[in-house]
């Protein structure tokens, strides 16, 4: 019989993005607020959410043609109901089908639209800017990749992200799912290695401390080529 030591290691297969994702609003992993679907306190927290709405919508409001807008992750859409009136076309996307489902029945305005795509292997819908608020964070490196390599067909990306105070190694890889990279002391860089997100501007809009929370939400826009 071989040894233990050499007795070969089980490799956990990761669940499907997708999967992850169902659990986690089925088992309500980010809370509670006694709806069908609770995006968790980064979607609830005034403190994270007033200063974003306000920033979004300044930027938003900028522009004398409105712009159309690709909300990809939109989770309980908390968040993003109050932005479609600064935008020509409002795309909001997310993965989990029971979500976008309540989500279509609760929220309707005429430039408005909910589709179900996995933004990491469907193709994304077309648009000037791509809204990616705290979903990145919660993907592996492989699936982050794909993501990047699309969004060079739109002039905006706004990107936030949860990120550790201070110094850290950016990009530590992990499995799709509830977590994210600080608890490894990481998070997401998209123009360092393995992204390598090619733009020409790069602007930090908004950072916000969390007290009793570990890190900052960080707010980038980033202007493509």
């Amino acid at each position: 019989m071989p040894s233990k030591s050499n007795t070969p290691k089980k490799i956990k297969t990761p669940w499907p993005t997708k999967a992850a994702m169902r659990q986690v609003y089925a088992m309500q992993l980010w809370g509670n607020n006694n709806t069908a679907f609770y995006s968790g306190i980064g979607s609830h927290n005034p403190k994270i959410v007033n200063p974003y709405i306000e920033v979004l919508t300044s930027f938003l409001s900028s522009f004398e043609d409105p712009l159309t807008v690709c909300d990809l992750g939109c989770g309980d859409f908390n968040v993003g109901r109050k932005l479609v009136k600064h935008t020509k076309h409002y795309i909001a996307v997310d993965i989990v089908p029971e979500l976008i489902g309540y989500n279509k029945q609760n929220f309707q305005e005429n430039n408005l639209e909910f589709y179900c795509l996995d933004i990491a292997k469907d193709d994304l819908p077309k648009g000037d800017c791509v809204i990616l608020r705290q979903v990145l964070q919660h993907l592996s490196n492989a699936e982050v990749k794909n993501i990047v390599a699309k969004l060079t067909c739109f002039k905006y990306v706004i990107l936030t992200e949860h990120l550790p105070v201070g110094e850290f190694v950016p990009n530590k890889d992990i499995i799709s799912g509830q977590g994210i990279r600080l608890k490894k002391q990481s998070g997401l860089k998209l123009t360092a290695p393995p992204f390598n997100f090619n733009v020409e501007e790069e602007k930090q809009i908004l950072s916000v401390a969390l007290d009793g929370f570990k890190g900052i939400i960080v707010t980038t826009l980033y202007r493509v080529f």
